[in-house]
């Protein structure tokens, strides 16, 4: 239960009241009004701006129509204090009783509490990680493949059915150069001495494997026939490799895919053809000459005639190129016969996470997707920033390297994916993150994700002490559903309260916002406050969870605990990170 989706039903619900009464006019409109934390605690446990947003329609000062509404909400037995703030806002305290019911929620609902039905009945596509199938994913791939992922998860929570999708780009040069680049390590598994790698070619020594494959496949067969014979067999075998590399990469992140789709599948099929027939017939293509980019001098600049897109009709800054010189189609071609399909197989609802690099990209690819479904289906972009890796604050590269870069499987295996998943969604995605490999191995509170996880294992500690100190005492489910939850009433216990009711509306927040890091941050505030809770404790031993002369209240404070590792695990399972019974 959303506690805030709930008042907002009794604020909109004593408005209708106070309309059916004659005292405000019928037929107000209420979508704009927000029930949300106040900015400071001391305000209460939450404000509604209702009597800001309705006071014009309403014919009425906002204090008037917040000093009406208040009386109307003084009725709600939810509903404590009450008082006007500033030029109209409503800050309204709750009856203690609410936040007690929320750890009853919590024990009845299990890791399932905080799920939503938000987003029943509705279709999404998250498509990510989508690298080239030319070597393995790096450190900055692993950062989309786990928002990605996370994303789909919390959406799932929200209620949302989630497809999960990659996108191989295995119809464009690149295969080609990956193919020539094979059949080179082929040729050196063979036993010719290639040398030094010509440039142009990819360099990385993982594609040895795939030359090691292709000679134990063909023998030396391969060595005297021209490119055009053997190219487009080695580039399916490499192609094949490469994505075997990249999907063990992905299990190894605990990174799960429910579908992968080939752009050259959508190219043969003729896919792409019929798109832009499409849209030709809605004469939306035509042939232009593009003026020169920004920053080019004129003898740079070809001015040649071009098909192109009217994306400016869709909100783009400039009409877009749909074939190269060669004939050929541009990537953009493909990718909006790709967001067409996704479309027709029935996903309206489109999110795309893709690398720092594509920024440029963006609008025009909603104006696409607008465009070709013709205004109903919507796509929205999640650009994640670099991730700079360092040591101690310094930045490094690892020992282990394949290429020139960082692979995601050396992360992995050097901190474990867990820490790899949490971490990456410390900070919103479209800023930037610092990753450091000390940092995150630190049993510390500056290290968010053994914070989080410490919180969990000590729950666990509370029953071992329990079960120690006090080996009589009832502490099953049965007991704690019915334990005296009057007796928590330290201002700390309280405030623990408040936070794992928020619970259900930072999954809704979340995921309407498409923002998995709220989470993070959501876990770190609970865990903080647990742990500042357990400090109490040292120095106040009436606070501390086992009060061995007093039953009653341990159980009723052991309940508090059982909720809040519950709300832990919850938390950490939209991560998809298992949480820890127990430090080391």
């Amino acid at each position: 239960m959303n506690i805030f989706s709930t008042i907002k039903e009794q604020v909109v619900a004593s408005i209708n009241a106070l309309a059916a009464e004659g005292e405000l006019p019928s037929g107000l409109a209420t979508e704009r009004i927000a029930v949300e934390p106040p900015r400071e605690v001391s305000h209460g446990d939450m404000a509604t701006n209702a009597a800001m947003v309705l006071a014009k329609s309403a014919s009425m000062s906002p204090r008037d129509l917040a000093d009406k509404l208040c009386q109307k909400l003084r009725e709600c037995e939810n509903v404590g204090e009450i008082e006007i703030a500033g030029p109209g806002f409503i800050n309204i305290r709750l009856n203690p009783s609410v936040w007690r019911n929320c750890i009853k929620n919590v024990l009845q609902q299990g890791t399932s509490f905080g799920a939503s039905t938000m987003g029943v009945g509705k279709q999404v596509n998250v498509e990510y990680v989508s690298a080239n199938p030319t070597g393995p994913l790096h450190i900055g791939h692993a950062r989309g493949a786990v928002f990605g992922d996370v994303l789909a998860t919390l959406l799932e929570k929200a209620g949302y059915e989630v497809c999960r999708e990659y996108y191989i780009n295995d119809a464009g040069g690149q295969v080609d150069v990956l193919a020539r680049s094979a059949y080179l390590r082929y040729r050196e598994a063979q036993g010719e001495d290639i040398g030094d790698i010509p440039e142009g070619l990819y360099p990385g020594v993982y594609l040895k494997a795939v030359g090691e494959v292709l000679s134990d496949r063909y023998g030396n067969r391969l060595m005297t026939l021209p490119e055009a014979e053997w190219l487009e067999e080695v580039r399916e075998i490499a192609i094949s490799e490469m994505m075997a590399l990249i999907r063990s990469d992905l299990s190894a992140l605990g990174v799960k895919l429910d579908i992968f789709t080939s752009e050259r599948s959508l190219v043969d099929a003729g896919e792409v053809d019929a798109c832009l027939q499409e849209l030709e017939g809605r004469d939306l293509i035509y042939e232009g000459v593009l003026e020169a980019p920004k920053g080019k001098k004129p003898e740079d600049w070809e001015a040649r005639p071009q098909r192109l897109f009217k994306a400016v009709e869709f909100g783009d800054d400039v009409d877009r190129p749909l074939k190269k010189s060669d004939g050929s189609w541009t990537y953009f071609a493909s990718d909006i016969a790709y967001h067409r399909d996704k479309y027709k197989r029935g996903f309206p609802r489109q999110i795309d996470v893709w690398g720092a690099d594509h920024g440029g990209y963006v609008k025009r690819m909603q104006a696409a997707v607008n465009a070709v479904t013709e205004g109903n289906a919507e796509l929205d972009v999640k650009i994640c920033q670099l991730v700079k890796l360092m040591d101690k604050g310094e930045p490094v590269k690892m020992s282990k390297r394949s290429g020139n870069f960082v692979t995601l499987r050396n992360l992995v295996d050097e901190v474990g994916k867990d820490v790899v998943r949490f971490i990456m969604l410390t900070r919103k995605n479209d800023a930037s993150l610092d990753f450091d490999l000390t940092a995150v191995t630190e049993q510390s509170r500056d290290n968010p994700v053994w914070y989080v996880q410490y919180a969990h294992a000590r729950c666990n500690s509370i029953r071992r002490m329990v079960e120690t100190q006090m080996p009589g005492l009832n502490i099953g489910d049965k007991a704690l559903a019915s334990a005296a939850l009057d007796r928590l009433s330290d201002d700390t216990e309280v405030a623990l309260m408040r936070i794992m009711a928020s619970w259900p509306r930072i999954v809704e927040a979340a995921a309407e916002a498409h923002e998995p890091h709220r989470v993070a941050f959501y876990l770190s505030e609970l865990a903080s406050a647990f742990h500042s809770h357990w400090n109490r404790g040292k120095d106040e031993p009436e606070l501390r969870f086992i009060i061995e002369d007093d039953p009653e209240v341990t159980v009723a404070r052991f309940a508090l605990v059982r909720a809040i590792q519950t709300v832990v695990a919850s938390g950490l399972a939209i991560f998809g990170i298992e949480p820890v019974a127990e430090m080391r």
